[in-house]
């Protein structure tokens, strides 16, 4: 048995242990990849911080630290973090409404956002919380990140056409946009080397081997360059400073930090369902087990670790990862080369990209919003069950309409309501036998069905809840009401009951009170031993008696034919 000190180490840093078993064979693929990763980290880095609201440095500090960070304490061995298009909508919302076109309260905030986002994470892993993803049904995640997608998209279309407008809002932002294209204000030669950078993304995305982002900004920049475009108004990135980031604890007191709390709880959702798809994903197809609890945990300290350099808040990079995996990655440390490389760029050549053109790197991020669309499989469901289609579509206008931040409460509002209406109003049967068939079956489904005189049979397709009590109690009674014959029993089929609470356990003593005032026993059949426990802790398992609790239909049918004497023949 290992040494529990050991085991606490190994498990929270898992990259330490990966590096400490790190094998010489893997060293020259893993450099080559972390080399070729590198010519996307920059271009997409900057790309995102612009489109988050802060100068493209930070999403370079913010591609730097979460990379070395994550490769000590994530699980993932071939996952790439960094700023994401994903994330921008969240914290444009934030950082537009209170840094005043400020580069450095805009980077303070943003920065607090990261911390917020990775606290909540780091807590949620050390509680085992992994699983509060998956809350979110797949129709409603759709809405969210299709409206995230069109946020994102409208947010860099001014950029596109080299106009400046105040962000008040996707729709507001779009009409704002239109009445200034109408006014003439367009830039066109900025449209043209930013569609046209468009254009070839998209133009080179089949092609995976291939790096069209690098390409296409590459000759951007040398357009720019060139022909001297920048003289022409065309805006560019401009000289970035030399140097790396410095330890700062951001703040930035007169905001209304609510707002900065829920954009980074937002922030931190929509980042760990992607890194959690994401590294499921990778590990699957290498054949590895990631715990998502350690996931949520490295990428909180991935993001804590960008907090408290100057970062933004990161997120797992569907496109990152890939070029990482195409290029031969084996481990952690092809991201450790990729930090280092872009680095040195920082350290030696910070004039690099001067030339780089703003409407280039809006077309990076519209490139990266338009992978975000999923409209294929929202066909499907439209197909299946309307009803969560509508759902999903309530949360696109949440988000198109109220912005990102409010738009995933809104996420979560429809989900804990889609969640309880299911359970609110669940499917019940009253049961009978049906010729040819084994065992108790619905009787709407089969009208002719036998029922068993004396006895109703009922089936509650849900656990037993506050929000369901009186309407099982009410449907108990209804059933009574309705047989054919004189009842002597109810025998409820529990199997699908997986839980009940208090308010429903009253219920049931209630029901059973009234029921007994009838002249009708009150059994059931089938109920699963943890929820026979509950009984027992809600004192109702003493009080009905363990003659109540039958192992199967058929053991309470038989039971009840033994005791009324009823003759009926199965």
């Amino acid at each position: 048995m290992p040494h529990p000190t050991r085991f606490d180490w190994q498990r929270w840093l898992p990259g330490l242990v990966t590096l400490l078993h790190y094998k010489a064979a893997w060293l020259p693929k893993d450099i080559a990849a972390g080399l070729v990763l590198t010519t996307m980290l920059v271009p997409v880095g900057i790309a995102y911080a612009e489109a988050s609201g802060v100068p493209g440095i930070y999403g370079l500090y913010a591609t730097i630290i979460p990379l070395l960070a994550y490769a000590l304490f994530g699980p993932s061995r071939i996952l790439v973090l960094g700023p994401d298009s994903a994330l921008a909508a969240p914290i444009l919302a934030v950082v537009v409404q209170y840094a005043a076109s400020d580069p450095q309260r805009a980077i303070a905030i943003a920065s607090m956002m990261a911390l917020v986002a990775g606290a909540f994470c780091v807590i949620a892993g050390l509680l085992r919380l992994g699983f509060i993803t998956e809350l979110l049904s797949k129709p409603i995640r759709y809405g969210y990140m299709n409206g995230i997608a069109l946020t994102v998209l409208i947010s860099q279309l001014p950029k596109l056409f080299g106009i400046k407008v105040d962000s008040e809002g996707p729709l507001r932002d779009l009409w704002s946009l239109g009445q200034a294209l109408y006014a003439g204000q367009g830039h066109w030669p900025s449209f043209v080397v930013g569609a046209g950078s468009l254009a070839l993304i998209l133009l080179l995305k089949p092609f995976k081997r291939l790096p069209g982002i690098l390409i296409a900004v590459v000759l951007a920049t040398l357009a720019v360059s060139v022909f001297n475009l920048n003289q022409m108004g065309v805006k560019v990135l401009g000289q970035l400073p030399q140097g790396l980031p410095g330890f700062v604890f951001p703040w930035v007191s007169d905001i209304d930090l609510v707002e900065v709390l829920l954009g980074g709880i937002a922030v931190a959702l929509v980042s760990f369902a992607d890194t959690s798809v994401l590294s499921r994903s990778y590990a699957a197809r290498l054949k590895m087990r990631v715990n998502p609890n350690q996931e949520m945990f490295g990428l909180g300290v991935a993001n804590l670790a960008s907090g408290l350099f100057q970062g933004i808040p990161i997120s797992s990079s569907s496109s990152r990862t890939p070029v990482a995996e195409a290029a031969g990655s084996q481990t952690q440390l092809t991201g450790i080369i990729g930090a280092l490389a872009v680095t040195l760029l920082l350290l030696v050549a910070p004039n690099l990209m001067q030339h780089l053109p703003n409407s280039a790197l809006a077309a990076v991020v519209i490139a990266a919003a338009l992978g975000l669309f999923e409209f294929a499989d929202l066909k499907r469901i439209f197909r299946m069950q309307q009803w969560e289609f509508w759902l999903s579509f309530t949360c696109f206008v949440g988000v198109a309409v109220f912005g990102a931040i409010p738009g995933i409460c809104i996420a979560v509002v429809v989900s804990v309501i889609e969640f309880l209406w299911d359970g609110w109003r669940p499917h019940h049967a009253v049961l009978g036998r049906a010729d040819g068939l084994r065992g108790y079956h619905d009787m709407q489904r089969y009208p002719q069905a036998r029922r068993i005189p004396g006895l109703v049979l009922l089936r509650w397709d849900a656990p037993l809840f506050f929000a369901n009590a009186e309407q099982f109690q009410n449907t108990v009674m209804a059933a009574v009401d309705a047989s054919p014959t004189p009842v002597q029993r109810v025998v409820i089929a529990a199997e699908p009951v997986t839980s009940i609470d208090i308010t429903s356990a009253d219920m049931l003593a209630e029901l059973d009170r009234a029921l007994e005032g009838r002249g009708v026993e009150l059994q059931f059949a089938e109920m699963k031993d943890p929820v026979k426990d509950k009984m027992r802790q809600f004192e109702l398992f003493e009080h009905m008696g363990e003659k109540a609790f039958h192992p199967t239909v058929g053991a309470a049918v038989d039971a009840y034919l033994e005791e009324s004497g009823v003759d009926w023949q199965p």
